[in-house]
């Protein structure tokens, strides 16, 4: 029988604590909180990425897919079920990011990261052009149910959050596991020195490959639940600002810990949200000035304030 670990405990509890929070707070908190949570799924795959020394730029590709499989699904095949949209958009992006594969984990650097973002906005020019798809306006998701259940009025935001937060917890007590397997250790040592470990005899090629289709999974999960919590979807989730977006939260967060994107994620979903009340006709520079200071004081993330700490009582 396999023990939890002390970071998976804290995990769960976290969890238990965020999800016990909904039954108390506003609306308005549990939809950012929703929100930031999507946002942070993404941003795993991100980090991912990060620890073999990849930059991904098109993450909105599989972020879009997840939330178009979503609103697709219950607009043209009557799907209703939450779940089941979900793990439509899983299997559809897991599908396309075998094939991409393929292609994009023969390069490095600059080049993996400008092909990953051509793609992304690749599928953005399709959705444009896309009359049926409502072109760059999108079009609404259809009423949902979960196994059966469907929230009753001004119970969608609570169960919603309930969603995520049972599909984060699970994806990052799967990823805790997943960075101290094999796999995952070797994806440290490709980014260290990649022809030292074919000389182990491991196929960097194929470490790569799994990275990036698990990669590209918690990405649609992202889009799902973005898709699920907004009720629309719209061709701008595969634009690249938003791409950028994720691997800012990344490089805030650090990839230390699969605690550090939600983290970094609420703050950056926070301080983007009240900039643009107190300060709408500046607030990308208010929000640009904040994130700078974090980083440039913070160049390892944020994460790297409990690893500074834990040091210091050592």
């Amino acid at each position: 029988m396999m023990r939890l670990q002390k970071t998976e405990m804290l995990l769960i509890v976290a969890a238990l604590l965020l999800g016990l929070s909904s039954l108390i707070s506003p609306d308005w908190l549990v939809f950012t909180s929703t929100l930031a949570i999507a946002a942070a799924l993404v941003v795993m795959g991100v980090v991912m990425l990060m620890r073999a020394g990849l930059i991904s730029f098109g993450q909105g590709l599989f972020y879009s897919m997840g939330g178009y499989a979503v609103g697709l699904g219950g607009r043209f095949l009557g799907v209703t079920d939450a779940l089941a949209l979900i793990g439509m958009g899983i299997i559809a992006t897991v599908a396309l990011a075998m094939v991409l594969g393929l292609l994009l984990t023969r390069y490095r650097e600059i080049f993996f990261a400008m092909l990953t973002l051509a793609f992304s906005m690749i599928l953005y020019g399709i959705l444009v052009k896309s009359q049926g798809l409502g072109s760059t306006d999108g079009f609404g998701v259809v009423k949902w149910s979960i196994l059966g259940y469907q929230p009753g009025q001004g119970l969608e935001s609570t169960t919603t959050l309930w969603l995520a937060v049972v599909l984060a917890l699970a994806a990052a007590l799967f990823l805790n596991r997943y960075f101290q397997s094999s796999i995952g250790l070797a994806c440290e040592a490709i980014r260290e020195n990649e022809v030292r470990v074919e000389y182990m005899g491991i196929s960097r090629r194929q470490v790569l490959y799994i990275n990036y289709v698990i990669a590209a999974a918690l990405g649609s999960v992202g889009g799902s639940l973005t898709a699920l919590t907004a009720g629309h979807v719209d061709p701008t989730m595969a634009y690249w600002t938003i791409s950028g977006e994720f691997v800012f939260i990344a490089l805030l967060g650090g990839t230390g810990h699969v605690a550090a994107p939600f983290i970094a994620a609420f703050i950056f979903i926070l301080v983007r949200t009240y900039a643009v009340e107190l300060f709408p006709n500046s607030w990308q520079l208010i929000l640009g000035i904040v994130l700078l200071l974090i980083i440039l004081f913070l160049p390892k993330g944020i994460w790297s304030l409990f690893i500074r700490k834990r040091g210091a009582e050592a």
